[in-house]
């Protein structure tokens, strides 16, 4: 028998933080503990609190009866259970979360790192730094990326642009040439403008900017047409996927990319992110993992066309302040726990207290 306990813990931001489409002051992890015996594993999302809910009133029935060995098939039990509920969004990262805890859980029985359980492909995954909110000041995107490129030795760094839904172009630029300027000429520059821009915008501000690399979601992700365009328009890679919430999506998605992107915590947990990365691979793509660093670690070292995974500031922060046995990148990669089963973290509950929400 399994049990589920879901909670929320809302933790402000160390500053505000903003992109092209959205602003916050705080982020929201939801944390899924699946128990059998005396084991317990590991999973979470960031999305709203109601997300508990949806754990214990419509998944933990179902999957209290299946076999802690079988994640596969409490997913799908999980998947027909909220078929009237609607599957994308707080459905979807509720499934995602309960699904990595049952995978975390299968592999402290079997006591077994969870990249050996899966089958690991790589030792190691590459990561890009990731923040440079469009709320920071110079100053602060300067210390931000001197430590991911200087300190971390990270060579790859991405910022925020589109601020005010593409309203500021000029100071989008400017921000990219500071960007350029402080981490020099060998480390690829990235850009998200979390679809702040129309088509024709984003293929002027890639056609600006100073040697972009890499440039997500320059339109809205619902806008596959044009994705599509600036992608065959710009000489950078395109990327997007992040809101991904099923393998259909990506049917939808593939042709209109460079390298798609998933995340394990919204897509269906590993069950479907494993999925998403064997259909990627069948279109000669790369996969990149979105956020939550400590739960794709494992997952993308057992992922062939791995290409990186995103170390995200708010991310980071969050699961080294929660979790003990947080990783560390260096000289650009990280290193899945080969010394602990399962994903190698235990929760600081006792730390955690304080965030929670009811």
């Amino acid at each position: 028998m399994i049990e589920l306990t879901a909670a929320a813990y809302t933790i402000p931001t160390d500053g505000p933080e903003a992109d092209g489409t959205l602003a916050w002051t705080s982020t929201t992890l939801v944390l899924v503990e699946a128990s059998s015996e005396e084991w317990t594993g590991l999973g979470w999302t960031y999305g709203p609190a109601a997300v508990a809910g949806t754990v214990t009133a419509l998944l933990a029935p179902v999957v209290r009866d299946t076999g802690a060995l079988d994640p596969p098939g409490a997913h799908e039990r999980m998947c027909r259970a909220v078929r009237n509920a609607g599957r994308p969004g707080v459905c979807a990262m509720a499934i995602s979360a309960v699904d990595c805890a049952l995978w975390d859980l299968k592999a402290r029985l079997l006591g077994l790192p969870l990249h050996r359980l899966l089958g690991a492909v790589h030792d190691e995954v590459p990561v890009y730094g990731s923040g440079g909110f469009t709320t920071d000041d110079h100053a602060r995107l300067r210390d931000q990326l001197g430590n991911w490129a200087g300190d971390l030795g990270i060579p790859r760094v991405k910022i925020k642009i589109g601020e005010a839904r593409g309203a500021r172009t000029g100071r989008d630029l400017e921000r990219l040439r500071v960007a350029r300027e402080v981490i020099g000429p060998d480390t690829e520059l990235y850009a998200d403008a979390n679809g702040a821009y129309n088509a024709k915008q984003a293929v002027r501000v890639a056609e600006a900017a100073p040697d972009l690399r890499w440039f997500e979601e320059p339109v809205s992700s619902d806008d596959v047409a044009g994705l599509r365009a600036v992608r065959d328009a710009v000489p950078c890679e395109v990327a997007a996927g992040e809101y991904g919430y099923d393998l259909p999506y990506y049917v939808r998605l593939i042709d209109a990319v460079d390298c798609p992107q998933a995340d394990v915590t919204r897509v269906g947990g590993i069950t479907e992110f494993l999925r998403v990365a064997a259909f990627a691979r069948a279109h000669a793509r790369d996969l990149s993992a979105h956020c939550a660093p400590h739960l794709h670690a494992a997952v993308m070292a057992a992922v062939p066309n791995a290409r990186h995974i995103e170390w995200f500031h708010d991310h980071v922060r969050i699961e080294s302040m929660l979790f003990d046995g947080a990783l560390v990148p260096s000289g650009g990669v990280v290193r899945p726990r080969d010394d602990a089963p399962g994903i190698g973290l235990e929760f600081r509950r006792r730390d955690a207290e304080e965030y929670r929400v009811a």
